[in-house]
Parts: C-alpha cells; structure tokens; sequence
C-alpha cells in the first residue's frame, strides 16, 4: 500500500497486534513504544515475523498503485451514490460492474506523469 498516514495509524496497529495474537506492550502515541511515531508504527506493520504484514510502496509512488486506480473507478460508478437494499445487493451490484468493466472498459491505464514536479 502506500505510505498514506492514516496506513500508520495508531488504531492499524491494535488491529493487527490483536488480528496476530500479539499481546506485548505497544507503548503510547508519539511518546513510547511502537506507537511512538509514524515509523515506528511502519517498522511493526512491515514485520515479516507477524502473520498480518504490509508492503508499502516507495514514497511519491501511488500513482503506481493500480489497485488504488481501479478501486477509485468502482467507488466512482457504483458505490458513491449507490442504493443498495442489503448486503447481497452490494455484492451483486458490484459483481455485475465487474462483469460489465472487463467485458467493455478494460484497457490499460495510460500514464501521464512526465516526472517534473508539479508547479507551485
């Protein structure tokens, strides 16, 4: 994932010490601990000691995700303004937008970044 703050968060953490059965200390936000800072939090949630473990991708690089990209596109067509009378409704709708992408938009995505920072 990308290195988006809120893929540090303090409550990310609990979650996946309690997901991993890890029950040591994790100290207090910006004080001690794994919870200290933003990298100490990343350092837990990239340890490949524990069973839940995060890959992020390199700084400046989320336009790389293509996962992030495709998501976007489902949140954009189906669930930003969408009705839905249950759960099974959700996942039909959203199995038929599925359906309906890779029969008519699937298609590489074109970049467009040329690799100049943006103007100010």
């Amino acid at each position: 994932m990308d290195q988006l703050n809120t893929h540090k968060s303090e409550t990310l953490v609990y979650l996946v010490a309690a997901v991993c059965g890890i029950t040591d200390d994790l100290g207090k936000k910006e004080k001690s601990g794994i919870l200290r800072s933003m990298e100490t939090r990343m350092a837990f949630l990239e340890d490949s000691t524990h069973r839940v473990r995060f890959v992020f991708t390199p700084k400046h690089t989320s336009w790389m995700n293509q996962v992030e990209i495709w998501f976007s596109i489902l949140y954009r067509r189906v669930l930003k303004r969408g009705d839905f009378t249950s759960e099974a409704d959700l996942r039909q709708k959203i199995l038929a937008f599925i359906e309906y992408f890779n029969a008519t938009l699937t298609k590489p995505f074109r970049w467009t970044y040329a690799g100049r920072p943006l103007a100010a």
